[in-house]
């Protein structure tokens, strides 16, 4: 029998008044909304968790302890609802029958509820859609490594069709957070420590998902990764000219040039205040000054935090109508404070119903946007079969892992051979011992939002689901002709090293030692990185420097892998020494260090293969660092954007110096620079051309990223001594060379003055081309105070490899410039073949 779906119920017949237009909202939806109860109103203010089992969000068992079995979702949903939370990414289902199910409840919201509305699913989708047989992607850490927006649009549109084809409409990402302190556990979540980097890359990821037809939510809005020694949910005491100028300015970009139809609170108190609860924030700045016009969602009980962990609210009620009145439109993941306990706050007078209906028609307009108002929207039937990992997903997977992985150090034994790179090409070894805690651990692959990691760690013996050749499986495949042997050596997290031995004798017997340390993704405990796993030490987890040390201690050339969710202090691998005053790497591995060393940022399923690559020379290593590489936890929180005072100096006898700048990453070819050509004079509202024409020098065909910095000379408030104002990834064959022109829009240089309004003041500003943050020669600290005050400690700077063109100083003139809306935020840029 076919299942006939009734339409929609219709707005009022002709003889009804006609509806009342409202600025901005759809006719369709003014008349829907106008024929609803209170109680019809907040059941679109409210999601239903389907499946309730594991723990994917903080307190989830205590949160949802009350809510009702799904098994009486006709009761539950009465009056209709407003989204179902994770119907595909709580637990392990089969996709296409969960479609099916999921198909026939939407038809019977439409049949038997009175205005029959249909519910917006939502879903995880940081690394791709986080259910059960879907792509894993690289972490957001990862597509900062990359430097390439092109390749995470399109990451980004295919995750959106695998969505859209299955019935999710709305994707809880991207994260837009900038890294301020590297022991917080959801760095791996994080894009990178630059803002506009952040930002073009999230602006990115925004396009491409929506383009499918799923709406992107941007978080945690805003201040989330700089709460207090890196603690999740710790306070944040960030002033107004932090926020405005370095948290802010990724969000603005997603609304105003993305166009992101969705934001979702952070769960931090921001200089006392909790975000959920802030309307200056949630109202004022994102629709006020950005013109936002989507749906604000609340983190998973968020609005009841407002009660039991901010305690700023007496019960659920009043958390209710706090976080109503401050902006939050939708409560996630249930309705725990915007069903009864709000309606009861109206009823009596004490919440205004006009702020229900403000958000009320938000939902309703969004709904109307994603075809969920119209009456044919589930005629056709479900997808009979599903694919949520089909070839074109795992190539471009493939291609992000590639480009993201980070070559640190490298004394020649890279590339291995076996590969095809360049006339340098070698043979492959004879025997390759693969070590190391995740060299044989598919889960090491992944972050702590892959549904691997966060969903079937719970439900152990269920298949993955998906192909995850790991870093052993990958060589194998790569090096036919040669013996690759396997020993972990260690766990991620332990003390016991009853295994070293067998991995020093595999290391002893081969040609190369290829050495996969790092993390172990988890939540709230499970794991060393991820939501819930912050950390005081930035030495890697459990025992496996120890492992380093013995391994490079045979006279096996080594090879460090690092596969981890956040940088780590590993001053010891690249330059022998730690830097914090304990027992150096020199004295661990009698003087001799890793031969190379690669960082990568959970690269996804194709991540091992993507290592191979890179190790065997069949790709020339271009990911470039997103976040600093740390001296230690005690020089945090640190950003490369700091003002003087913020680096070494004389004042001061601790280094926060990072052991690898921002923007740093190897190659097996060299590239050069030169022709740095800068516009003289530019006003302060305008733009200016900045170019340079860059070689690859060497015999390997190559990626550079080529990045564009400056330094504003003089300002009313101190400013970066090094700032990042635009990039660009060139491909370059060996000899080749290509013309790469910035336009610079002077907004790039904008800061809060001290009105706290963000300007552009006019005088000086240094500009130069550079290989990475840290370019320049060593050079003693600066004297900074006239010889008053003398440091008696060294103060050699170390010079690392990287090319940069002489300064440049463009005049910026004129009048001191407001910011408008009408500015432009992002940087253009061409790529010609040639020289000048």
């Amino acid at each position: 029998m076919t299942d006939v779906v009734p339409a929609l119920q219709q707005a009022p017949t002709t003889s009804d008044p006609a509806p009342a237009p409202t600025p901005g909202v759809p006719l369709r939806v003014t008349a829907l909304h106008e024929r609803m109860t209170l109680e019809e109103k907040l059941a679109q203010l409210v999601g239903y968790w389907i499946d309730q089992n594991g723990t994917v969000a903080p307190m989830q068992s205590e949160m949802t302890a009350g809510q009702r079995g799904s098994g009486r979702l006709a009761e539950i949903a009465e009056h209709g609802i407003g989204h179902y939370t994770r119907v595909y990414g709580t637990r392990p289902v089969d996709p296409a029958e969960r479609a099916a199910w999921l198909w026939a409840e939407q038809r019977r919201l439409v049949r038997e509820t009175r205005l029959g509305i249909p519910a917006i699913v939502h879903e995880e989708a940081l690394t791709g859609l986080a259910a059960w047989r879907a792509a894993t992607y690289p972490t957001p850490l990862a597509w900062g490594a990359s430097f390439d927006p092109g390749l995470v649009e399109e990451m980004a549109r295919q995750m959106g069709g695998s969505m859209r084809s299955i019935g999710v409409h709305q994707a809880l990402a991207p994260v837009l957070d900038v890294v301020r302190d590297p022991r917080w556990g959801r760095v791996d979540e994080c894009i990178g420590e630059d803002p506009y980097l952040v930002g073009t890359l999230g602006t990115a990821y925004v396009r491409g998902l929506q383009e499918a037809g799923v709406h992107a939510t941007l978080k945690h809005f805003v201040g989330y990764s700089a709460s207090r020694a890196g603690r999740n949910h710790a306070p944040v005491s960030a002033g107004p000219r932090e926020l405005a100028d370095v948290f802010l300015p990724p969000f603005e970009m997603a609304v105003r040039d993305g166009g992101a139809r969705s934001v979702m609170n952070s769960y931090a108190e921001v200089d006392g205040v909790p975000v959920a609860a802030n309307p200056e924030l949630l109202t004022d700045v994102l629709r006020g000054r950005w013109g936002f016009d989507g749906v604000v969602v609340a983190d998973y009980f968020a609005v009841a935090f407002l009660e039991v962990m901010h305690r700023v609210a007496a019960d659920r009620g009043g958390a209710a109508a706090l976080a109503l009145e401050a902006g939050i439109d939708v409560e996630l993941p249930s309705g725990d404070a915007y069903l009864e306990p709000l309606a009861a706050r109206v009823r009596a007078g004490l919440v205004d119903e006009a702020l229900v209906d403000r958000a009320v028609l938000r939902v309703l307009k969004q709904k109307e946007e994603l075809g969920l108002l119209d009456p044919d929207a589930f005629a056709g039937g479900p997808p009979a079969v599903v694919d949520l990992d089909p070839p074109a997903h795992r190539a471009t997977a493939r291609r992000l892992a590639q480009e993201s992985l980070v070559l640190l150090a490298n004394d020649g034994v890279l590339p291995l051979g076996g590969g095809a790179v360049g006339a340098t090409a070698r043979p492959a070894p004879t025997t390759v011992a693969v070590v190391g805690p995740n060299a044989d651990r598919a889960e090491a692959l992944m972050g702590c939002y892959s549904f691997v990691n966060h969903v079937l760690a719970h439900h152990p013996g269920t298949p993955r689901g998906i192909e995850l050749p790991t870093v052993v499986d990958a060589l194998r495949e790569a090096l036919p002709g040669s013996h690759v042997v396997h020993e972990p050596g260690c766990t991620v997290d332990g003390s016991d090293t009853s295994g070293f031995a067998a991995a020093v004798e595999a290391a002893r017997a081969a040609d190369v030692a290829v050495v996969c340390v790092g993390d172990d993704a988890g939540l709230f405990g499970r794991g060393t990185v991820g939501e819930g796993n912050d950390v005081e030490s930035l030495e890697l987890p459990g025992v496996q420097r120890a492992l380093v040390a013995e391994l490079v201690a045979t006279g096996t050339p080594v090879v460090l892998v690092l596969l981890t969710g956040r940088p780590y202090a590993i001053g010891w691998a690249l330059d022998g020494a730690a830097v914090d005053g304990s027992a150096t790497g020199r004295a661990d591995s009698g003087g001799a260090l890793p031969a190379a060393v690669v960082q990568g940022f959970f690269p996804g399923e194709e991540g091992g293969h993507a290592i191979a690559d890179l190790l065997t020379g069949v790709v020339n290593p271009s990911g470039r660092l997103p976040v600093s590489l740390p001296r230690s936890a005690g020089a945090q929180p640190y950003s490369y954007l700091h003002p003087v005072l913020g680096g070494p100096s004389d004042v001061t006898s601790t280094d926060p110096t990072p052991v690898r700048p921002f923007g740093f990453g190897m190659s097996y070819t060299t590239y050069s620079y030169a022709d740095l050509d800068v516009d003289a004079a530019v006003p302060t509202s305008g733009s200016f051309d900045a170019a340079v024409t860059v070689t690859n020098t060497g015999d390997v065909a190559g990626a550079e990223v080529v990045q564009l910095y400056a330094r504003d000379v003089l300002g009313s408030v101190p400013r970066p001594a090094v700032q990042l104002l635009g990039y660009a990834r060139v491909d370059l064959a060996p000899g080749e060379s290509r013309r790469v022109r910035f336009r610079v829009p002077t907004t790039r240089l904008a800061f809060s003055d001290r009105r706290l309004v963000r300007v552009v003041e006019p005088g000086d500003v240094e500009v130069w081309v550079a290989a990475h943050a840290g370019t320049g020669p060593a050079t003693a600290i600066d004297d900074m105070t006239g010889g008053a005050i003398v440091a008696q400690g060294p103060t050699a700077r170390r010079s690392l490899p990287g090319e940069t063109t002489p300064r440049v100083v463009v005049r910026l003139t004129g009048d001191v410039h407001e910011v408008t809306p009408a500015d432009a935020r992002l940087v253009d840029v061409e790529v010609t073949a040639g020289r000048r």
